[in-house]
């Protein structure tokens, strides 16, 4: 079974910001396969088990706050004996164009205030995690208020692509193709992203 964790923040203050695609991402994906997803107060987060493409997931919403993540992750891998390698996140970044995604088989946090908090918890950076880009921040906003902005109207079908990318890209991944996965979807970092 892989655990498919979507990052973002809790409550309707946060919906639609761009902190919280991973949360869209989890939607889009639990839409597409038919998987209700139901509060688990003991977990601290949403969760929906189900099949993509024959394969047995769960799809996790953690409603912890972004920042800890990582205390809902764990519970979740301990009560399911799995190793953070059966685990695949989903979260924003702001290095990348909006809608381009990222998939890498492991690696640091980025910075990610999510991704800081499951590393913690879980003692490792070896697990697959998807980027979504949300575009990069202007120089006038801070970071805070960027990633809890909404996306303008116009960057709204990039978005869909981007969620649509995603989803094809976990399916690669759960068929085992990880490397197929990057190969198509990533793109090339300019210099001035990295």
């Amino acid at each position: 079974m892989h655990i498919i964790v979507g990052l973002g923040n809790p409550g309707k203050k946060y919906e639609n910001t761009r902190h919280n695609i991973g949360f869209e991402a989890i939607s889009a994906l639990a839409g597409d396969y038919g998987i209700k997803l139901k509060n688990h107060s003991k977990f601290r987060a949403f969760i929906g088990e189900g099949n993509i493409n024959g394969k047995p997931v769960l799809l996790v919403l953690p409603m912890t706050y972004m920042n800890l993540s990582g205390e809902s992750v764990i519970k979740i891998l301990n009560f399911y004996k799995l190793p953070p390698s059966q685990l695949i996140v989903i979260y924003d970044d702001v290095n990348l164009p909006v809608g381009d995604i990222r998939i890498r088989e492991r690696g640091s946090s980025g910075g990610q205030k999510g991704m800081i908090n499951i590393i913690a918890h879980t003692k490792t950076e070896e697990f697959p995690r998807v980027r979504i880009g949300v575009g990069n921040k202007p120089p006038q906003v801070s970071l805070s208020d960027y990633v809890l902005s909404r996306f303008f109207k116009q960057e709204m079908k990039d978005i869909v692509d981007g969620l649509q990318k995603t989803v094809k890209g976990v399916e690669m991944i759960l068929q085992g193709d990880i490397l197929g996965a990057m190969g198509t979807f990533n793109r090339k970092i300019t210099k001035q992203e990295e």
